[in-house]
């Protein structure tokens, strides 16, 4: 394991970077470990932040940490697990439910493509504070059925031969089309306040162990 070795600053602390092995049945498996020491202690009075990673050494490990402060990677396994249903009760035998996992990855792909036209045409702030993402996979699996029924797959051939200049410029096109507020996102209201605790002020509540106690000093008394 190499020293570790400052890489810059991000937007909440210094960020550095070391590289690591480890072994796995007989492999060695190569990752860097990226360390953020922030400038404010987390929640729980954190100073540094410890990622290890697998991407690749041309991935600034800038980016990285950041990525993982602003839970942009615990986002994606968070709509793949709850929006598009990754995990299956029903898929007990492992390559199944890796099979299912890998298929909520694709899908997790597409509806990123049609969030970045979506905020290339209605823009970002607007898209990421109005748009549910439960709302679009949940539009999506309602008249997919539907499309392929009445779409002939003929219609589909062209967009297979578009560059991604062309492509691009398409999906932004039809996405200007998108009614934003058929897919609304639910905020959560204002944290209702606790309860005031009673003080026990007039309570009649009496401990077991005292009234045995009582009892026993009542039997022993002549």
């Amino acid at each position: 394991m190499e020293e570790r070795r400052q890489v810059g600053r991000t937007a909440t602390g210094t960020a550095s970077a070391q590289a690591i092995e480890a072994e796995h049945d007989g492999v060695t498996l190569k990752f860097r470990r990226v360390t953020l020491v922030v400038d404010q202690p987390t929640q729980d009075g954190d100073t540094e932040i410890h990622l290890f990673t697998n991407l690749p050494a041309e991935v600034d490990a800038c980016l990285a940490a950041d990525w993982y402060r602003r839970w942009t990677i615990e986002g994606v396994f968070q709509a793949v697990t709850q929006t598009l249903r990754c995990e299956i009760d029903t898929l007990g035998y492992p390559k199944a439910a890796l099979f299912g996992f890998c298929t909520a990855l694709v899908a997790f792909n597409a509806l990123a493509v049609a969030k970045a036209a979506l905020r290339s045409a209605h823009g970002a702030e607007r898209v990421e504070e109005e748009v549910s993402d439960y709302q679009l996979v949940g539009e999506v699996a309602a008249v997919y059925e539907g499309m392929d029924i009445v779409v002939p797959p003929a219609d589909w051939l062209p967009f297979q031969a578009l560059t991604p200049n062309a492509l691009s410029r398409t999906l932004k096109r039809l996405a200007a089309q998108v009614r934003l507020d058929r897919f609304p996102k639910h905020k959560r209201g204002p944290k209702k306040p606790r309860p005031k605790r009673k003080s026990g002020t007039g309570s009649t509540h009496v401990a077991p162990a005292r009234l045995l106690a009582a009892r026993k000093q009542a039997a022993r008394s002549p």
